[in-house]
């Protein structure tokens, strides 16, 4: 069994380049998080020239809409959201030094042109798993679009944050490989 890679956010160009399709990591650091419509509204700021609510460089947006929380919990139920939504935005964030994207199901050409291009990777999450990847969440504020409820852009620390690699900058793709894996 191979032990997953630990790594730390802000990640770097050498952080990405190293990951590669299938590697098991554990995230640690801070995320923020971001669907579609927050996606929208971040596009909107790039657009008008204005600065994003939070600084992009190096960082790992995690597509979800979380639940509420339980009383004594930091976060509800935070599953990932099918990442194609997002398809139309992410080159830009990616442009600006996002380094990382969480989410689940493969991603556009467009997109993986742009992570090869500024060096980007894109993790999958467990979809339906939720509540155990809220365990590795151990903060959670709302730094942007409170009217967007569970889309509002969070800021979340993590610990041990479990994802895979399914998307590298090399143009490699985990979806491809394993269906041509497992093809008779």
């Amino acid at each position: 069994m191979v032990k997953p890679i630990n790594i730390s956010t802000p990640l770097s160009d050498q952080d990405v380049e190293n990951l590669k399709i299938g590697d098991e990591v554990l995230i640690n650091g801070v995320i923020y998080t971001g669907r579609d419509a927050a996606h929208k509204r971040l596009i909107d700021l790039i657009n008008e020239g204005k600065e994003l609510p939070f600084d992009i460089s190096g960082q790992i947006i995690y597509f979800v809409g979380p639940t509420p929380p339980k009383p004594g919990q930091v976060i509800g139920s935070a599953g990932p959201t099918t990442s194609y939504r997002m398809d139309a935005y992410s080159p830009y964030l990616i442009a600006k030094g996002l380094k990382g994207m969480i989410g689940k199901g493969a991603r556009s050409q467009e997109v993986v042109e742009a992570m090869k291009k500024y060096k980007c990777v894109y993790f999958a999450a467990i979809g339906g798993a939720g509540a155990l990847l809220a365990k590795s969440i151990k903060k959670a504020e709302v730094i942007a679009y409170e009217d967007l409820g569970p889309e509002a852009v969070r800021r979340l620390e993590v610990e041990s944050f479990p994802a895979i690699v399914a998307q590298d900058v090399y143009g490699n793709n985990l979806y491809v490989e394993g269906m041509k894996k497992y093809a008779r």
